[in-house]
């Protein structure tokens, strides 16, 4: 909304005009009202909730600086900051440009058709004054003419389009609220007394936007209820982004807005009235950033307290922030009645079988992993799935096994801890210690042997006994040839490897990512296969064949010997507890043994 307020000095001031659509550059300027000596200023390396130092600065061009008419020397100190060799007695204005030209959520972006951009990206950061006010000016050019822009900062003045300025309390603030620029599609609505605005870029004519309103709408209700039941949320205002694309997936949260990205097709259809299963993928997305605006935002790990934009902010704990995101982003979906009970257990079916078919769980704990999510989760290879775990979905397993031995052995559950923790951290920087005392107090024992296994060990999870005892029979399945072989591939003329499973049969007979399998041997006869399915087409009985194998230039002929078709069994106990992990994967099925204990779990 256009603001006729008066807007105050700032210290800090930036203006950013899309300035070239063509060659993808912003062009900002940056007014130190009162610089220090020599001062410094600096690009961030990462963007908060994206755990990979993406080096913003090499977008960064035509870096200069002025005190009035006289240009001032800035000498480059490392790969991200530079510093003016400037007065303290006039404003110091510095100009660069910033190639645009990524679409994912946490950079930026600018072409003839719309604009996007994270602070980080585009805001120099001015060392020593980061607690300062901010303001920022998004300018208009010819070009722009027939855009609008949405952010979630607050807006001191600016027109009917959005173009104008807006203010920032710190850095911090202005750098976690990105802003949208184009001529997207925006719908308005209510939830929990607070106003939610919702922009959509690049729909389909076909796009129901009354649909995804509503739906949304129904998501930030439960959420708010959950946290504060009738209390009010912790912001005044909430802007959802999103951006629709031909194929692609993924959000980052915000404190008051979230950035997001989905395929085209998995918007709703006008004249549509099921949910197609991309339209519920994305209203998972919805859920998960939204419920991130408590759960990471505020309620945050205690390393977080302060970002280090210069370098890696590690902590232990992502499994919570993002696996504890990750159980309530669904389950916030069954109770909001956007899916049925039915749907809700195929999503968690399909996590447990994603873990399950992920070796390196034995060999990472969760923990570790979200330490070492700088250089393993966000730089995934070959061998990733052999090496490490996802926090995000076995932290959404821990949460769900929290959750069930809660109910089943107390009166209180996952959802009290959480807004417990809430109360007790004042919705700010918590330690695993927290949640270990809050466990305690809530459930009137000790969790640390838990969470010694489940998080800080490779322990199995005991997914077939909690379930059960709410209600759900979980059932090990016979796996489909990739999980049975020990691969990733990619199927088209030929099987093309992505990732050799650790100890699996192809594994075992040499396989190694990047070979093209072409073709088998079986009882002296060859045969061409085009997808997995065809060894078990041409194998027959057979468990002994050739597989006939390109690699580097060079045909070569590996002995396989197939594994059984029959279920594994990593979640099977025994006298001396959970087996290890099989060379085969397992795949699981879940059915409900007693609708009503279900109801009590999910309801």
């Amino acid at each position: 909304m256009p603001s006729s307020r008066t807007p105050e000095p700032a210290a800090i001031h930036y203006r950013v005009e899309p300035s070239d659509l063509y060659a993808h550059l912003f062009r900002v300027a940056l007014t130190i009202t009162r610089p220090q000596a020599l001062q410094e200023v600096s690009l961030p390396v990462w963007i908060p909730g994206s755990y990979l130092v993406r080096e913003f600065s090499k977008n960064l061009q035509e870096l200069k600086a002025h005190q009035g008419k006289r240009e001032v020397a800035l000498i480059q100190l490392d790969k991200h900051r530079w510093q003016a060799d400037c007065s303290v007695d006039k404003p110091l204005v510095l100009t660069y440009c910033v190639c645009a030209y990524d679409t994912s959520v946490r950079t930026a972006w600018l072409d003839t058709s719309r604009g996007f951009f994270n602070g980080t990206s585009l805001c120099l950061r001015v060392h020593g004054q980061e607690k300062q006010r901010h303001t920022l000016d998004i300018a208009s050019t010819p070009a722009t003419a027939g855009w609008s822009v949405a952010t979630g900062l607050a807006a001191l003045k600016a027109d009917k389009k959005g173009f104008g300025l807006y203010a920032a309390q710190e850095y911090d603030e202005l750098v976690d609220c990105p802003v949208e620029m184009g001529m997207f599609w925006i719908g308005r609505f209510t939830a929990g007394g607070i106003a939610h605005r919702f922009v959509v870029a690049g729909a389909a004519p076909s796009f129901d936007g009354k649909r995804l309103l509503a739906d949304t709408q129904k998501i930030c209700e439960t959420a708010i209820r959950f946290w504060h039941g009738d209390g009010k949320a912790p912001f005044r205002s909430y802007l959802f982004m999103l951006n629709a694309v031909g194929d692609g997936y993924g959000g980052l949260e915000h404190r008051n807005s979230t950035a997001l990205i989905c395929g085209r097709r998995d918007l709703p259809r006008l004249g549509e009235t099921r949910a197609a299963e991309g339209y519920t993928t994305l209203l998972g997305l919805i859920s998960h950033e939204y419920f991130h605006t408590w759960n990471v935002k505020r309620l945050r790990p205690s390393e977080f307290t302060e970002h280090d934009y210069s370098r890696e902010n590690y902590t232990q704990l992502l499994w919570f922030f993002e696996g504890f995101t990750s159980y309530y982003d669904d389950l916030l979906l069954r109770r909001a009645g956007l899916i049925d009970e039915s749907t809700y257990l195929k999503l968690v079916t399909k996590t447990i079988n994603q873990v399950l078919q992920t070796p390196g769980r034995a060999v990472q704990t969760v923990a570790q992993a979200s330490f070492d999510a700088w250089v393993k989760y966000y730089r995934q290879d070959e061998n990733t799935p052999n090496a490490t775990v996802s926090y995000y979905t076995k932290g959404s397993l821990v949460a769900l096994c929290l959750d069930l031995a809660l109910r089943r052995e107390s009166k209180t559950s996952l959802d009290e801890v959480m807004r417990a923790l809430w109360t007790r951290c004042h919705g700010g920087p918590m330690a695993e210690d927290d949640l270990r005392t809050v466990l305690e107090e809530l459930a009137g024992r000790s969790f640390d042997a838990e969470l010694a296994q489940w998080v800080h060990g490779t322990t199995e999870l005991p997914l077939t006994e909690l379930l059960a005892a709410h209600g759900v029979h979980l059932k090990a399945e016979t796996p489909q040839w990739a999980q049975r072989l020990g691969l990733r591939v990619g199927e088209s003329h030929s099987v093309h490897i992505k990732t050799v499973l650790r100890g699996g049969a192809a594994e075992k007979a040499g396989m190694t990512p990047g070979d093209e399998w072409l073709g088998i041997e079986v009882n002296q006869q060859g045969w061409r296969i085009s997808k997995l399915e065809d060894v078990a087409f041409y194998a027959g009985t057979e468990t002994a064949l050739t597989a006939l194998v390109a690699r580097d230039g060079r045909l070569l002929r590996l002995a396989l010997e197939l594994p059984s078709r029959g279920p594994s069994s990593a979640l099977r106990k025994t006298a001396r507890g959970p087996v290890p992990a099989p060379a085969v994967p397992d795949t699981i099925s879940l059915s409900v043994a007693n609708a009503a204990a279900v109801g009590r779990w999910l309801n």
